[in-house]
């Protein structure tokens, strides 16, 4: 999805956590930790770090980041440490780190109420981060496997190395020695799939998609994406040398675990990284090769790589330059080429209509909660009312760019109707050149559930991503499902 800074995009900053504070769950669990790479001991003196000790200050570092200043889990995670320590960890490190402070974002609401009823009265303020170490080895207690020894030690040792934690040590042992017993029992009286999903979030998808669906998008969202990947040609060769699947839409799904950057393929270009239903909005756009194409809201890049690589034109456009350099830096990798623009698409003004536009608005990005579990702590209900208001007037302006007879694709990553289907109705009432073209799942290999009954795309978290009769559910990357993108496909009278 791209993101527009004007409006405080999926990764935008704002004070507080998706769950505000409600009965069965103690404050202390709603802030966080900031740890350094080192610390003093009660004696005073400075000593190493045990093993196993600076991963887990990453990680809570981390969700302090989140939950209590409102940061992006990719930026909080990233300077976790203080700038550039976080990538000196060990890779193996660094990965239980992002993977325990994602388990504590994805699983806030079960680890807060078990927490909580193991404490006599709630942590006072001046203690908030001691609540937030709890949570870090209560979820490796109840959810990642950890021994309860290496737990429960490492965080007693967190602890009293935590700004006002210096005396609670005995208090974190005591508590994490409860949740090792007795906790997975409380965990199992929860209902998970609603206590890890904020109020007004529920509310929408229910009454969007009904109970029963609104439940399946909860227990999909718990689950860690999968790692997709679309080439630029030679799927199936690639998706044996990747040891992965090839998906019916032509992504390929692998297994994730190590870094990206060290698989097959990656240095030499072939590949970049993208979600099955990510890849599906370029492809709405038929055959592109030798057309002038405008991505607009570009960044990441994902969609500039497939029209490039389809023998587009392309324009790339996105209002950050800092993004848009991430944008170049990997079309290099992949040896493509497209025309960078850094410009706000409604003062912007090309020198002649394109021949297709494809604009991924900027949205709450709701359908992506797998990869991005920081946003239902992130988020309000009134984000989607002020990012609806960006969205209709992002699209009114793509309509100017399309040329009599062109086509315009509107997506986004929200499960919202507001920033779906709801824009292009009311953009269809304004525009009477416009029509809607609809969208047939053959097109790109995709499955009938994936369509709406008016035409457009409609992906939720628990579909099965285009897998083939004969594979599992869980193929190649280990997880089901995939992102919940909303598009529709719309012609200009000529």
């Amino acid at each position: 999805m791209a993101r527009d800074p004007r409006a405080g995009g999926p990764r935008d900053k704002r004070p507080g956590s998706g769950h505000p504070p409600s009965p069965g769950r103690a404050p202390e669990s709603k802030t966080s930790v900031g740890h350094g790479s080192g610390g003093t001991h009660r004696s005073g003196r400075r000593e190493p770090l045990p093993a196993g000790l600076p991963a887990r200050q990453a990680a809570a570092a981390a969700v302090s980041g989140v939950l209590l200043r409102g940061r992006a889990l990719d930026d909080s995670f990233s300077t976790a440490l203080g700038p550039g320590e976080t990538e000196r960890l060990e890779p193996r490190d660094r990965a239980f780190a992002r993977l325990l402070a994602s388990t504590v974002l994805r699983r806030s609401g079960e680890l807060q109420t078990v927490v909580a009823s193991f404490l006599d009265k709630p942590l006072s303020e001046k203690h908030r981060e001691v609540g937030v170490v709890m949570l870090i080895g209560a979820a490796q207690l109840l959810f990642l496997g950890t021994p309860p020894h290496a737990a429960i030690s490492l965080a007693v040792e967190q602890c009293r190395r935590t700004p006002g934690g210096l005396h609670l040590d005995k208090l974190v042992n005591a508590v994490l020695r409860r949740v090792a017993t007795d906790g997975p029992q409380r965990l199992s009286g929860l209902d998970a799939a609603r206590v890890n999903v904020p109020d007004w979030m529920w509310s929408r998808w229910a009454k969007a998609y009904g109970e029963d669906v609104a439940r399946k998008i909860a227990v999909a969202s718990q689950s860690e994406a999968a790692l997709d990947i679309s080439v630029k040609d030679d799927v199936s060769g690639w998706a044996e040398r990747l040891g992965g699947v090839a998906l019916s839409t032509g992504t390929i799904r692998v297994a994730s675990g190590g870094r990206v950057e060290d698989l097959p393929g990656f240095a030499d270009g072939a590949w970049w990284v993208q979600d099955v239903a990510a890849a599906i909005p370029a492809r709405l756009l038929g055959d592109v090769a030798g057309q002038r194409v405008a991505d607009l809201c570009a960044a990441p890049g994902g969609k500039t790589a497939r029209l490039a690589a389809s023998g587009a034109i392309v324009t790339a456009v996105d209002l950050s330059s800092l993004r848009l350099a991430r944008v170049t830096e990997n079309m290099k990798r992949l040896g493509l080429e497209a025309e960078i623009v850094a410009a706000d698409i409604l003062t912007w003004q090309p020198e002649r209509p394109f021949d297709a536009v494809l604009l991924d608005a900027p949205c709450t990005a709701t359908g992506t909660i797998r990869r991005h579990p920081d946003i239902p702590h992130l988020k309000r209900d009134f984000d989607v009312a002020a990012l609806a208001e960006v969205q209709a007037k992002l699209l009114a302006r793509a309509v100017s760019f399309v040329r009599p007879g062109g086509v315009l694709a509107y997506c986004t990553c929200s499960l919202e109707p507001e920033e779906g289907v709801e824009q292009v109705e009311r953009l269809l009432a304004a525009y009477p050149d416009l029509s809607r073209e609809p969208i047939s799942a053959t097109e790109f290999g995709g499955s009938p559930e994936w369509i709406t009954a008016a035409g457009d795309l409609r992906t939720l978290p628990f579909h099965d991503a285009g897998l083939s009769p004969n594979q599992p559910a869980d193929a190649g990357g280990g997880t089901a499902g995939m992102d919940g993108f909303y598009a529709a496909r719309l012609r200009k009278s000529g």
